[in-house]
């Protein structure tokens, strides 16, 4: 009896374990580009651009998605992600995601 209490918690133990590396596995099906390219979009306007730091600083309005109000913020980007064509005083439409505790901009598009 003993033993077989023993396998049963050694058992759910194991299957608490694995739970979440194969939920992991299922939310991978979609590219990130296209999850990227589909979710809502903010607006704003380029107070301060630093491609070298990879720095942009947004006065924006509301932030859905990261649960913001309006203000004028610094975020992080990437290599790329800010058009070439875009700078101070810009309008745009962006998307912002908080990754590592930081708030990043992973699309930006030209308002129109």
């Amino acid at each position: 009896m003993k033993q077989l209490v023993l396998r049963a918690a050694a058992a759910l133990a194991l299957a608490s374990f694995l739970q979440p590396v194969v939920a992991a596995d299922h939310s991978s099906h979609t590219a990130p580009a296209a999850k990227t390219a589909s979710q809502p979009m903010s607006e704003g306007t380029i107070r301060r651009l630093d491609r070298t730091a990879g720095s942009i600083t947004i006065s924006h309005g509301p932030i859905e998605n990261l649960g913001m109000g309006a203000m004028t913020m610094t975020f992080t980007f990437k290599k790329g992600v800010v058009p070439a064509s875009l700078k101070d005083g810009d309008k745009l439409r962006f998307r912002a995601e908080e990754k590592d505790g930081q708030y990043t901009v992973v699309r930006v598009v030209a308002a129109k």
